[in-house]
């Protein structure tokens, strides 16, 4: 079987690896929701705002810019900045703004967020805890290069502050599967969203924070050789995978839709009480520490021979191997771990089946690979206890 030739890893934004391995598609995938939603879950509405509105709003902590994102909207250069701001002053329509509204009316940028830190800055720096953007590297509006908003005319300051820009707004009440599916449709630009970004800023809640946590675990960076970026959330799509399966178990995976299946595992997430939660991050500290002490460096990732290469993380091993060993008892992991070598060739020999490697490589969210894996690793695990 090819091995390695075959495993591409995830890039981030600015195209550096990610240290996870790319999740491939089926040719004839279906993976996203299964079934249709109902038209008239979608709740949107268009609104024509004006950049006083908007940054009176996100001063009121009213708009959310995703404070977690922070890495992302310093992404833009001074230069990019400022052509925006150009583009304002000519009057230049910009692109419609994307977010969805919780329950408390808060609303969360979803696409734009480049655009309206950038403005924010520009006008208010102090509402986003940014430096003044200084204008530099103008097209046409030389006359302002090295000037901040204080440096423009009367005039110029209110053009900008009167600007109206278009937001469709999510209401609040549709479906978070709904969000979801509309915003990844939408989220075709530049800096598009990763899915665990999206899945982040349509779920309010202490999800966020658990996951958050969970991630910077140093068994966690320990039992991944500190490989995940965590810039993407990738590190978070990891743990909120194990929580998934460990917290609402195998058999609620009934539809090919990993997304949906996700966003359901953050809404239980905030329902968990927090004494319950405790017990479930004990749980997956166990299973991190037994997988490195089996695995070592390469725990998580593809084997195909002793002494290969180490590839990437991979989303689907992770899931199944943590949770499988989650389940386990104290002595059972000892053991395992003593019998270490047969769980390594076990699992290089499972590489080599054809099953099982589409199972982790590619259209991973079908029901039957999922249960491939997972049902796979688990009869793994009971031939290596069981050996006499």
């Amino acid at each position: 079987m090819e091995e390695s030739s075959a495993v591409i890893e995830h890039v981030d934004m600015f195209g550096r690896a990610t240290g996870i391995e790319d999740d491939q598609p089926a040719a004839d995938s279906n993976e996203k929701i299964a079934e249709p939603f109902d038209p008239d879950d979608i709740d949107v509405v268009t609104r024509s705002m004006t950049v006083d509105l908007l940054l009176s709003r996100t001063e009121s902590e009213m708009i959310d810019l995703q404070p977690d994102f922070q890495r992302r909207w310093g992404v833009w250069d001074p230069r990019r900045q400022s052509r925006l701001i150009e583009s304002l002053l000519l009057r230049i329509p910009l692109p419609v703004l994307y977010a969805a509204e919780d329950e408390d009316e808060r609303w969360e940028i979803v696409d734009g967020i480049q655009r309206l830190s950038t403005i924010a800055r520009f006008i208010k720096p102090e509402i986003i805890g940014g430096q003044p953007l200084i204008l530099t590297g103008l097209e046409y509006l030389h006359d302002y290069e090295g000037k901040d908003f204080e440096g423009l005319s009367p005039r110029l300051k209110m053009r900008l502050r009167e600007t109206e820009l278009i937001i469709h707004l999510i209401r609040k009440g549709t479906p978070p599967e709904v969000k979801f599916n509309i915003f990844a449709r939408i989220n075709t630009g530049g800096m598009a969203l990763s899915a665990q970004e999206l899945r982040h800023a349509i779920t309010p809640g202490k999800a966020r924070h658990v996951l958050e946590t969970w991630a910077t675990l140093p068994w966690f960076a320990r039992a991944t050789d500190g490989s995940v970026q965590p810039i993407r959330m990738d590190d978070r799509e990891l743990v909120l995978r194990f929580i998934a399966f460990f917290l609402l178990g195998l058999e609620s995976y009934r539809q090919p839709d990993m997304d949906g299946f996700l966003i359901g595992a953050m809404k239980a997430i905030n329902m968990t009480s927090d004494g319950e939660l405790a017990t479930i991050q004990s749980r997956f500290v166990s299973a991190l520490q037994a997988a490195f002490g089996i695995f070592d460096r390469d725990a998580f990732r593809k084997r195909f021979e002793k002494g290969a290469g180490r590839l990437p993380i991979n989303k689907a091993i992770f899931e199944a191997l943590s949770v499988n060993l989650a389940r386990l008892t104290a002595t059972e992991l000892v053991t395992l771990q003593q019998r270490g070598e047969l769980m390594r060739d076990g699992f290089i020999a499972l590489c080599h089946d054809r099953s099982f490697e589409s199972a982790i490589s590619q259209g991973t969210g079908d029901i039957r690979k999922v249960n491939r894996r997972f049902s796979a690793i688990g009869d793994l695990i009971t031939r290596v206890l069981n050996d006499a």
